[in-house]
């Protein structure tokens, strides 16, 4: 069967299972290596005595990485191909994940933070452009509700996979690369039905940034909280007395929350006239969620039935704003506006462990909750201000 050109929509009703597979695949490396990831490099440094603000802008390399990554992604999968350029990024991450074991001087973990992340960048860029091209228009919350749940069960993966590995010896490390070459399979079986990029943005990548401004501040959002709550929460845990591992465990509860409510949340964003509102209100419930966690340290049961639901809707505003990116736009003006996207994560990536390590430092382990409770504040009061004001408006 014949490629369809780049930027055509799949047909109606027809999910292309194949370049979904592929997609999922890099998505499920994605996830589990950075749910593995940051927690493990996070309680190594910690047992080393490295100061919780050293440890959270070490956290944010991967946001600067990524921010570099980004511009530069469609063009080189545009000289390359898409999968090719995939496979490439695959071969990257999974070498510079093993070499967080064999590096351990804290001060090369910076630039080897930054292969890593700019590797990681890539897949997630490529498979979102990937599924988001060959998604049908009236299912594009289902397919990226689908996406989603298997992105959200890699996060989930990642801490359980450090709970019953830890975070001595090489183990945890080989197994996190081992899984990241795995997705090099569905890849190569699909790369020939991976869309061309035959054609440039129309636009400037950081004009691309502020196209779709709703989607991009909530996965800034989503950024900053995911990749600060994944680095620091295993700190924020044992401190508030959890064992190592049962901090691992409420992080994978969390993922729980993810998986379940990926595709509901799909599926009620093709039914909805707009998507900002359910933005709005997934937000909502994410600053009543992270206000009420220094309430719930004396019970480890509540707090994991909490961070289920909080879990969901967190996870919900990548989702939800990717389908919502999606809907607007097509062809290289979707790649590119999907490195914009990621760009956006990114910069909540660099923004989120750095502003929540440091309010831990100045304000004690509550600092955890009230940085949290600060990113959804801001992105609540945008919302409402531009719901309010700009109706109308993306």
């Amino acid at each position: 069967m014949s490629k369809p050109p780049s930027g055509t929509p799949a047909p109606v009703d027809e999910i292309h299972w194949l370049s979904l597979i592929a997609a999922v695949a890099a998505i499920t490396a994605v996830g589990i290596a950075i749910g593995l990831g940051l927690p493990l490099l996070s309680i190594i440094m910690e047992k080393r005595g490295i100061p919780s603000t050293l440890i959270g802008f070490n956290s944010a390399m991967a946001g600067f990485a990524s921010m570099a990554a980004a511009p530069f992604t469609t063009k080189f999968a545009h000289r390359h191909g898409v999968a090719q350029t995939m496979l490439l990024a695959i071969l990257f991450a999974a070498v510079s994940a093993l070499g967080f074991y064999y590096i351990t001087n804290f001060w090369l973990w910076f630039p080897l933070r930054v292969v890593f992340h700019g590797a990681i960048t890539v897949l997630f860029i490529l498979s979102e452009f990937w599924i988001n091209a060959t998604a049908p228009p009236n299912r594009r919350g289902f397919v990226l509700g689908i996406y989603g749940t298997v992105l959200s069960l890699g996060f989930a993966s990642g801490p359980l996979l450090f709970s019953i590995l830890g975070s001595e010896g090489i183990l945890p490390f080989a197994v996190g690369a081992g899984v990241i070459l795995l997705a090099s399979i569905p890849i190569f079986l699909a790369r020939n039905e991976s869309p061309v990029l035959d054609e440039k943005p129309e636009l400037h990548f950081m004009r691309y940034v502020f196209l779709v401004p709703t989607a991009t501040a909530a996965v800034f959002i989503f950024g900053a909280v995911e990749s600060g709550g994944l680095s620091l929460f295993p700190i924020f845990g044992t401190r508030a007395g959890f064992t190592e591992s049962q901090a691992a465990l409420l992080l994978t509860v969390m993922g729980v929350g993810n998986f379940i409510f990926q595709i509901p949340l799909g599926m009620l964003s093709d039914q909805v006239r707009d998507r900002r509102t359910l933005l709005s209100a997934m937000t909502l419930i994410g600053l009543i969620g992270a206000l009420c966690l220094p309430m719930l340290v004396e019970s480890w049961a509540l707090m994991a039935l909490v961070l289920l639901f909080w879990g969901g809707c967190v996870s919900g505003l990548y989702t939800v704003g990717l389908s919502h990116l999606g809907s607007r736009l097509q062809g290289a003006d979707l790649a590119a506006a999907n490195a914009a996207f990621v760009f956006s994560y990114a910069v909540g990536t660099v923004a989120g462990p750095q502003v929540i390590g440091a309010a831990m430092d100045v304000t004690g382990n509550d600092g955890f909750a009230w940085a949290i409770a600060a990113f959804f504040g801001l992105y609540v009061a945008l919302s409402v201000v531009r719901i309010v004001l700009k109706p109308k408006r993306p």
